[in-house]
């Protein structure tokens, strides 16, 4: 079960310093005669004849993921807080709908979004088109409603009691929130900040209709462009997604512990 994990992203790793007529012949070579690195200099070194400057489409990806993220965490955080503790009218219709949201599909939701934000790029004078903001509004979209579903669920677990002292000791509510509850809910924002990113990171149909310049294509869009230029480049796609996998890979080690916590925790019905 494990190498049936592993294999494959073994094979990409080691395509990625196979030559051309290694990974291209009729017969799989496992194991790369020599470590080429011709498939990186193409990417990265501008020196090289077929450059692809891809160091400006992980940047450009690093621009949408990042805030994406971080814009999740803060609005899920207070929207979940007042799922989770406080009482009022329409909760039950707010919380049923939030979640409805998340049921359709994103290719569902791509066309009245496009739409919706044309109109009003019409309107306010801004255009949809390789706009950086609009494309991480549609992500929130996609990731707020499972992200507060998350929270809220983890912030149950959390004893009531500890917040009413607070709030008694003189506490304001956002005091109670940042000096109690956030402490205490550590692995559950490291859970829906490393969900949020990795959607934003590896998201490719949204990327695909809302960046039109190669300037702003993310490495999801850049990875197709290469997959599908004229002459084919196995290698440098290979090379490309191993660059694109990897900070993921080690986000996810690096963070596992407050992963697995969180999730538990989250999963659990209040």
């Amino acid at each position: 079960f494990i190498c049936s994990i592993l294999f494959p992203f073994y094979w990409m790793v080691s395509s990625s310093f196979k030559s051309y007529a290694e990974i291209g012949g009729r017969h799989p070579v496992y194991v790369p005669g020599a470590l080429r690195l011709d498939a990186y200099r193409e990417l990265f070194d501008p020196n090289d004849p077929n450059f692809q400057n891809f160091g400006r489409n992980i940047l450009n990806s690093v621009k949408v993921a990042v805030p994406t993220a971080v814009i999740a965490v803060i609005l899920s955080t207070l929207g979940a807080y007042a799922v989770a503790r406080l009482r009022f009218r329409g909760k039950g219709v707010l919380v049923n709908g939030i979640l409805l949201v998340y049921l359709f599909p994103a290719v569902l939701l791509i066309i009245p979004l496009f739409a919706v934000f044309s109109q009003i790029g019409l309107k306010l004078g801004f255009s949809v088109q390789d706009n950086i903001p609009v494309l991480i509004i549609t992500y929130l979209a996609q990731t707020i409603p499972v992200a507060l579903y998350m929270l809220a669920n983890y912030f149950r677990t959390i004893p009531a009691e500890i917040e009413q002292a607070g709030l008694i000791d003189g506490c304001s509510r956002m005091g109670v929130i940042w000096r109690i509850t956030l402490p205490l809910s550590v692995p559950a924002l490291v859970s829906v900040a490393i969900y949020t990113f990795m959607i934003a990171w590896n998201e490719f149909l949204y990327a695909l209709v809302f960046l039109n310049s190669r300037s702003m294509f993310t490495m999801p869009i850049k990875i197709n462009t290469i997959f599908n230029s004229p002459s084919p480049q196995p290698h440098v796609v290979m090379a490309a997604s191993t660059v694109m996998t990897v900070p993921v890979v080690i986000l996810f080690l690096a963070l596992e512990r407050f992963l697995e916590k969180g999730l538990t925790a989250g999963g659990v019905k209040g």
